[in-house]
């Protein structure tokens, strides 16, 4: 007994930390009173909180709204990298691959940056460090002049002939977002087959990545039913939810929004999902489905966790939802940045 106990406790500390880690991230009501701050306001009480290191720190070289964007950017990528110092066995094999998605975001804002002319400060601002391209790899990237001499220093990366094969077409179109769904689906995939590889705990990390992927198609679904789009539109399908190519397609050739609806919830089959699915008939502002299916998916992650709460669930439950606080934050400062609405910033908030 005493060694099945040794053999566990490190997962026991870690899961326990992530709870501790979780419980001080910030509660909706602080949210509410933020909107009626100014951006100033807001700073000095991003200070008092977990980010207070990043803003003393910072606060010499920056202000406003930099100062905020890079403090975030700072505390999450230093906040990544501990998890995964301090995560052991085939959890922080795990940690590593979900962190993965990191290396597609980074890379598609360095490379979008570029296309734009935005200022290598700029970019670098929002970049954050926590897959396997690190700070150093970054900063190379950003040190190309170009996007063709950015996609060349990534050969030997598993992204490279993905990006190399896609990015003619961005260039001629102007939009990386063919090319950013072609990189999520080899990262799906790549991730699928690392957890079927027979690890142990790859069933439940398998729990989170399929509903990853459902949610992702069925936000994408939304997204097509609003702008009209049906040219190769199962081009944007991602692979290993629930849902199949043939269900995506079937849905997508749906116009009525109640019978969407309906044949959606006999597909998905999740009850989370078809109690929100009821709630959104007539919906038709996309983001405000987009941001209530992020809600949807934050609890079902929560409920995971408490059904396997010495399992990798815990450690992505507080990974996507401190990612969600960075972005709320951002949101906030970017809104009250632009003299936007309070009701109007907080449409944006995954709360």
């Amino acid at each position: 007994m005493v060694a099945v106990k040794s053999v566990f406790a490190p997962y026991i500390y870690v899961c326990t930390r992530m709870r501790v880690r979780k419980s001080k991230l910030i509660p909706h009501e602080e949210y509410m009173r933020m909107l009626n701050m100014s951006l100033p306001e807001i700073t000095r009480v991003i200070q008092e909180t977990e980010y207070k290191q990043e803003i003393d720190e910072l606060g010499t070289v920056f202000k406003g709204i930099d100062l905020i964007e890079v403090a975030l950017s700072w505390n999450l990528a230093k906040e990544y990298q501990k998890i995964q110092e301090i995560t052991p066995g085939n959890l922080k094999e795990f940690t590593r691959s979900y962190l993965r998605r990191w290396d597609i975001q980074n890379v598609l804002t360095i490379l979008r940056g570029k296309m734009q002319g935005e200022k290598v400060g700029k970019i670098k601002e929002i970049l954050i460090p926590a897959g396997s391209l690190d700070r150093v790899m970054l900063d190379r990237l950003l040190a190309e002049e170009n996007p063709e001499r950015i996609i060349e220093a990534l050969k030997g990366n598993r992204m490279y002939p993905v990006i190399a094969r896609e990015y003619p077409v961005a260039k001629e179109s102007g939009s990386f977002s063919h090319m950013e769904n072609e990189l999520y689906k080899q990262f799906f995939s790549e991730i699928i087959a690392e957890a079927e590889s027979g690890i142990k705990g790859g069933n439940q990390f398998l729990d989170f990545i399929r509903f990853d992927i459902d949610i992702r198609n069925i936000k994408t679904l939304f997204r097509l039913r609003a702008d009209n789009f049906e040219e190769d539109a199962l081009e944007m399908f991602i692979p290993g939810g629930v849902l199949t190519a043939m269900d995506f397609a079937s849905l997508n050739a749906i116009r009525d929004p109640g019978e969407f609806i309906e044949m959606l919830k006999v597909r998905i089959r999740n009850k989370f999902l078809v109690t929100l699915l009821d709630e959104l008939k007539g919906e038709t502002a996309v983001r405000d489905v987009e941001v209530r299916l992020t809600r949807v998916q934050l609890d079902q992650m929560e409920s995971l966790s408490k059904r396997n709460p010495f399992s990798i669930h815990p450690i992505l439950v507080y990974l996507e939802k401190k990612k969600y606080e960075v972005i709320n934050l951002r949101a906030l400062a970017r809104g009250k940045e632009s003299k936007l609405p309070s009701e109007k910033i907080a449409e944006y908030l995954v709360v």
